[in-house]
């Protein structure tokens, strides 16, 4: 059975990292919840805005694929950019909208981990100390609402250069916001903290750029898969993301890659033909 993620939180969950910047993973074991289908991922996952990129789900995805590779993933994805936390509150939109996605998604797979990542829209003065509260609140209900008592959930740090850029002055109290995740990682079970050290923004200095968020999802992988906080660098974390890009393809995978080619106007047809044929592919 699909061992599915649900993911939730703003703009770095579902992911801002530009599409060029790092290679496409892969993966016919990879699936994203679409229409109530579960699809072979292709990034990106989210479509919350037009601006939607990489993410780290992808290289979470993968990491837990290649350690678990007969069995099937699946990610739910949720996010919303530019959320707060009171726009996450219950009985809301988006915290509704997870719960029903979560609860169809578990038709077919069974839940395994909830991944959030969120906190810029908290990171002012008058927010920010009530973050840990408020969190404490929706994950309790959320959890609830899924009778998932005991599942992990994985919660990321914000990034360190959020007041570098062009809107820094908005985020001024994103340290507090980030004591109060760890906080709250710290004093409840079966929760994990993930940190954004070393890791690089966008030109906006709002989002992790594409190889930063490829490392983020190794991290996430790494709490979700020891069931502990994550609070230094891994070891060979680019070596480690460059093994999820060489990883041999499957016939299919090629296949699906050069339809996703052919159907998004990249290659022609006639390319594709020729392309098909000397994977062997009719």
């Amino acid at each position: 059975m699909i061992q599915s993620f649900l993911l939730i939180g703003q703009s770095n969950m579902a992911g801002r990292g530009y599409l060029n910047d790092v290679p496409q993973i892969l993966n016919e074991n990879i699936k994203v919840l679409r229409n109530g289908r579960w699809q072979i991922m292709f990034e990106p996952i989210h479509n919350d805005r037009s601006t939607a990129g990489v993410g780290l789900s992808s290289s979470f995805a993968a990491s837990w694929q290649t350690h678990n590779n007969e069995l099937e993933i699946g990610l739910i994805p949720c996010a919303d950019g530019g959320t707060s936390l009171d726009d996450w509150s219950i009985g809301g939109a988006l915290f509704d909208h997870a719960v029903a996605q979560a609860k169809l998604a578990m038709r077919s797979s069974q839940l395994a981990g909830i991944l959030w990542h969120q906190g810029e829209n908290d990171s002012f003065a008058h927010t920010a100390t009530q973050y840990a509260d408020k969190f404490e609140k929706i994950i309790t209900e959320l959890r609830s609402q899924l009778d998932a008592p005991h599942l992990p959930l994985i919660i990321g740090e914000i990034g360190g250069f959020l007041t570098d850029g062009l809107y820094g002055q908005y985020f001024t109290s994103y340290p507090k916001v980030n004591e109060e995740l760890l906080r709250y990682a710290q004093s409840h079970a079966h929760c994990y903290y993930v940190t954004a050290k070393n890791l690089t923004a966008n030109e906006d200095q709002l989002h992790f750029d594409a190889k930063s968020q490829r490392i983020l999802g190794l991290r996430y992988y790494e709490a979700f898969a020891k069931l502990q906080h994550i609070t230094t660098p891994l070891l060979n974390e680019k070596a480690r993301v460059e093994d999820l890009y060489t990883r041999p393809m499957t016939q299919n995978e090629n296949k699906l890659l050069l339809q996703h080619r052919f159907g998004s106007g990249e290659i022609s047809q006639e390319e594709f033909l020729i392309k098909m044929k000397a994977l062997g592919i009719s």
